[in-house]
């Protein structure tokens, strides 16, 4: 199933009654009156914007801003990171296999390595510290895939220019300065 689509049936799962029907006034100027009367889920109200192309994969503004006015900020934070990993995934912007592999390879060796101290590399990596914060508190008890998506996120920030003599030469430092 498209990725978007089982994002949205996510969060029609999560929606109150309350919820679904402010939405649905949110809906008033984009669907008819028939069909809005006529929504039961939150699964048929997303699938009426899509129909009529109020919202898509490329385009959620809409659709952010009706969680944001219900005040689902879990589920506006679920979007945005979405659409931080949907918009960071074009083909031409990643690097080869060969490098991908490498990195896999790196990422294995620095989480085996690095510990605690996975904040200072992501730091020297240029990650930024809002994004640190967003994964820890997706991953508020387990150091270890703090590290893992932190690296993930970078190499879909860097696209191309991931390189893993960049997480090579940053790492490497950091794990003797932790090992004496």
């Amino acid at each position: 199933m498209d990725p978007f689509l089982t994002l949205l049936y996510s969060f029609s799962s999560s929606l109150s009654a309350g919820e679904l029907r402010d939405l649905k006034f949110l809906c008033q100027d984009k669907i008819g009156k028939r069909k809005l009367e006529s929504v039961q889920s939150g699964a048929e109200l997303f699938n009426f914007l899509l129909e009529q192309q109020v919202i898509s994969s490329h385009n959620v503004d809409f659709l952010k801003t009706m969680l944001m006015v219900i005040k689902r900020e879990d589920l506006t934070t679920r979007l945005e990171h979405f659409v931080e990993e949907g918009e960071a995934n074009v083909p031409d912007d990643q690097p080869d296999v060969n490098e991908k592999r490498l990195q896999k390879v790196a990422i294995e060796v620095i989480c085996e390595n690095v510990g605690r101290d996975w904040k200072m590399l992501m730091r020297k990596l240029g990650f930024s510290e809002v994004k640190m914060d967003r994964i820890i508190a997706a991953n508020p008890l387990n150091l270890k895939e703090q590290l893992v998506q932190s690296l993930r996120e970078w190499q879909k920030w860097k696209g191309k220019d991931a390189k893993h003599s960049s997480l090579q030469d940053q790492a490497i430092p950091l794990c003797e300065t932790i090992g004496g």
